[in-house]
């Protein structure tokens, strides 16, 4: 169906605005992103989607892949931008410098948005002497599934934002957590190049698509 045929308190944006969008289907509310499709119908370009995609897979596919299908760049920007916002959302904290008491804290932090990635990613987390975060740095951005973790990259945001101590989070795009040879040697070259400047790294979090595993819960640090 087009939706400029559909009676107008029929049509997804109506809906929306006089019910809710928790009234509106999952096929309605991506139909109000594609609003205004060109030559196309939105309801068959939605159905379309959803034959190849469900929701979590919908969430991961690239701007490259959506283009495919409904043939608008802008549009399949749009798609992509709206699930990178629910991320963002899923992570996002009220608090601006919570204190970091384990790895579950960290996680909940950043895990949300790294376990995401298609890419290899690493991140670090800052704190100070009272375990507080400073701020979340990016400091190595990898291939597909390969990365490198330079102790100069690390330390570098640590040394300009005064942190007294440092987490490192590293997602393996594979969904195995499971710590590699070099995940662990890389940690304590790390680890010791921390010591010589009186950093200390706390833990490395590697991130699996089930979960995390903390290098130093398994004493591997």
């Amino acid at each position: 169906m087009i939706i400029k045929e559909m009676k107008l308190e029929d049509r997804p944006l109506q809906r929306l605005i006089r019910k809710g969008p928790q009234a509106l289907s999952n096929v309605e509310l991506l139909a109000i992103i594609l609003w205004k499709l060109k030559n196309s119908s939105v309801f068959e370009k939605v159905s379309e989607i959803f034959k190849k995609y469900n929701l979590k897979t919908l969430s991961e596919a690239s701007v490259s892949e959506l283009k495919k299908i409904v043939k608008d760049e802008v549009k399949a920007c749009q798609i992509v931008a709206c699930f990178e916002l629910a991320r963002r959302l899923a992570s996002f904290k009220e608090e601006l410098r919570p204190v970091i008491e384990g790895p579950e804290d960290v996680y909940k932090i950043v895990g949300p948005e790294m376990q995401a990635l298609k890419q290899e990613c690493v991140k670090v987390l800052l704190l100070d002497a009272r375990n507080k975060l400073i701020k979340v740095e990016t400091v190595s951005l990898g291939t597909l599934n390969e990365n490198v973790i330079h102790p100069r990259e690390v330390f570098k945001p640590a040394i300009e934002n005064s942190a007294a101590s440092i987490i490192l989070v590293h997602n393996h795009p594979s969904g195995d957590a499971e710590p590699s040879d070099s995940d662990i040697e890389i940690t304590r070259e790390i680890m010791k190049v921390g010591e010589i400047i009186g950093i200390k790294l706390q833990d490395h979090l590697l991130l699996g698509s089930k979960g995390f595993i903390s290098l130093a819960n398994k004493n591997l640090i």
